[in-house]
């Protein structure tokens, strides 16, 4: 069995917590995004695929074949369309109807509010959403904006008593202090000498990433390109001697081999550091009411109910109604 299996560590959670923090996980950011980060990525790849008019490249222009069929650009193009077109174009208006929403009602998003969702984020999950590697920094700011926007819309007439938002901060402390955490790809393989030889690629150039789809026993993670999430000291769950290792690098840097529990031989690379903070009250108040008061509202509600206010009209017919 890999080592990295089972490394989930169980947040702490109190029966204070547990209703805000299952619907933060299933309306705030995290899940929001964590259905919708792979797809908005496609319509940059879907645009890349088009034929440029300075190209002469045809429709019938061929892109695979299998012993005496061929696939051609068009067939490509359509498939892709059909497959992630539709997802990758309700993204879009969304975020535009979002942005309007943001202007007909007054609303502000403010890049510090973006960053503490972003933490918050990282200390609520216990791993990060690996989706969210397949977006730029700027497309995830962006999500998260338009998830803000919403909330802020849904909540602005909503009424919450100042003692509820102390007594819950006073409660769930433990929520908004955040430990360093540390973006990590791992390499898993089952000898020293092999451990070694990844070790001998990477000085002379190999991608950590690729290498890691190549070569690593650990299924999960080098299906991701060893991406393994945010890593913390003491976290539980996971190899001592992959925080250990973690621990010592900065940002970029690979370790030395060292031997896994399983007796294998791991290989980690820090992609990033982000350094533990600690919310005070006044930091985290106006993120507490806008919880408490989503979590009176008799439904979920998502950007689509906006289209007709804002009479948002798209490929696929009249404007997208609210379920």
């Amino acid at each position: 069995m890999s080592s990295t299996r089972n490394r989930r560590p169980t947040p702490a959670v109190t029966p204070n917590q547990t209703p805000l923090l299952q619907r933060r996980l299933k309306t705030k950011p995290a899940l929001a995004v964590m259905a919708i980060l792979l797809l908005g990525n496609m319509i940059w790849f879907i645009a890349w695929l088009i034929p440029n008019k300075d190209h002469e490249i045809g429709s019938d222009e061929q892109v695979a074949a299998i012993g005496g069929d061929v696939i051609t650009r068009q067939e490509w193009m359509i498939a892709m369309e059909e497959r992630y077109g539709k997802e990758t174009l309700q993204n879009l208006v969304n975020e535009t109807v979002m942005e309007k929403a943001a202007k007909a009602y007054k609303i502000k998003v403010t890049d510090q509010e973006i960053d503490l969702e972003l933490a918050l984020m990282r200390s609520a999950q216990d791993k990060f959403d690996t989706t969210m590697q397949n977006l730029s920094a700027p497309q995830l700011r962006q999500k998260i904006r338009s998830q803000l926007i919403l909330d802020k819309v849904l909540t602005k007439d909503v009424v919450i008593n100042e003692d509820k938002v102390e007594q819950y901060y006073e409660e769930n402390q433990g929520l908004y202090n955040t430990k360093t955490s540390y973006r990590t790809n791992f390499i898993e393989v089952e000898s020293k000498k092999a451990a070694d030889e990844a070790l001998n690629e990477l000085k002379n150039g190999s991608d950590f990433s690729v290498l890691a789809r190549e070569i690593s026993v650990d299924s999960a993670s080098a299906s991701l390109g060893g991406d393994i999430g945010f890593l913390t000291e003491n976290q539980e769950n996971i190899d001592p001697a992959i925080i250990n290792a973690v621990k010592s690098l900065k940002a970029t840097e690979v370790s030395k081999a060292y031997k896994l529990d399983n007796g294998h031989y791991g290989i980690v690379q820090v992609q990033e550091v982000l350094e533990g903070q600690s919310f005070t009250y006044d930091d985290v108040k106006e993120h507490i009411k806008r919880e408490l008061a989503l979590e009176q509202l008799p439904q979920s509600v998502t950007p689509e109910a906006f289209w007709s206010e804002f009479n948002a009209t798209w490929y696929y017919g009249e404007s997208k109604k609210e379920k």
